[in-house]
């Protein structure tokens, strides 16, 4: 699986002290920035067209800190950003109750990966996209297809 690209940018941040300016530098310990990605989560959920988002109703989101080597190997996957658990709903049926799904962010491979705060919140909306779209029934190739080859 994938992850998606960021960019670069600085961004206002009310809660980083009285000059309201967040620094662009990441911090060495990704765990000081859990409300940061959570808030990147969010934003990326309220940007997504509604009938997208009304059938997300029993998609868990969580983060974690780091993909455990199970979830590497179910996916084949060196590293990853993100991971869609669940059953498509292209492949629900009828007759069954649909199971709830999960997607996991992994917050170092995000942190890692990220230069700067607008880098990682490209890359967090990235992933949440590319996920969602795992949930919707789109699989990797068709989503480099769409991207114009682009990862």
């Amino acid at each position: 699986m994938e992850p998606g690209t960021g960019c670069a940018g600085d961004a206002p941040d009310a809660l980083a002290g009285s000059t309201g300016y967040r620094p662009t530098m990441l911090p060495a310990d990704p765990s000081d920035i859990d409300l940061e990605i959570e808030e990147y989560v969010i934003d990326a959920l309220e940007r997504l067209p509604a009938p997208f988002a009304g059938q997300l109703g029993s998609v868990a989101i969580v983060i974690e800190d780091e993909p455990t080597a199970a979830q590497l190997a179910a996916v084949g996957a060196q590293g990853l950003y993100g991971l869609y658990q669940g059953i498509p709903r292209t492949r629900l049926s009828a007759d069954a109750a649909p199971a709830p799904s999960k997607i996991t962010l992994f917050r170092g491979p995000l942190v890692r990966a990220s230069r700067d705060r607008a880098a990682l919140a490209d890359r967090v909306a990235d992933t949440v996209y590319h996920e969602i779209a795992h949930h919707f029934g789109i699989s990797d190739a068709r989503l480099h297809e769409l991207k114009g080859g682009r990862h």
